[in-house]
C-alpha cells in the first residue's frame, strides 16, 4: 500500500528529518525559511512597484 502525503505533509516531514526528529527545531527552521521567502517576495514587489511608477512618470506605459 502506497501512502500519499500532501505537499504540506511532505515539507513538514523533510524538515523533521533534517532536524533529526527534533520537532521544535524543524518548526523553527520551517518558519525561518518561510519568513526569508516572504521578505524576498516583499522586496521584489516593492522593486516592481518602483519600476512601474517610474514607467508611468516617464510616460512609458507601453501604450504609446
Amino acid at each position: 500500500m502506497e501512502i500519499r502525503l500532501t505537499e504540506a505533509e511532505a515539507i513538514a516531514l523533510a524538515y523533521h528529518r533534517a532536524a533529526r526528529g527534533d520537532a521544535w527545531s524543524a518548526l523553527v527552521a520551517a518558519i525561518t525559511d518561510a519568513l526569508i521567502d516572504l521578505g524576498e517576495v516583499e522586496r521584489r514587489a516593492a522593486q516592481q512597484g518602483r519600476l512601474i511608477s517610474r514607467g508611468y512618470a516617464r510616460c512609458r506605459t507601453g501604450t504609446n
